[in-house]
């Protein structure tokens, strides 16, 4: 598999989360800057979900804020 989802999140209790493409090392580029805190991402809509500091929710998963622009997904073996 080569190709990234329009769609992929890391939370295993998503629709749209893919353990064999999360097995591979995947970068994210958002607005032109690399990113490692991205919780989710939609290529085609544009945005990434990122975490909010060491907050959590009720239920101890960490708060994420929704930014908007342009995402560019790739695996960082195959640079």
């Amino acid at each position: 598999m080569s190709e990234l989802p329009d769609r992929l999140s890391t939370d295993p209790r998503s629709p749209y989360y893919n353990a064999e493409v999360l097995s591979r090392d995947v970068g994210i580029r958002f607005k032109g800057v690399e990113k490692n805190n991205v919780e989710e991402y939609c290529v085609s809509e544009g945005w990434v979900r990122v975490t909010a500091g060491s907050s959590k929710d009720r239920y101890g998963n960490p708060l994420t804020i929704k930014l908007t622009g342009p995402v560019e997904p790739y695996f960082r073996d195959e640079q």
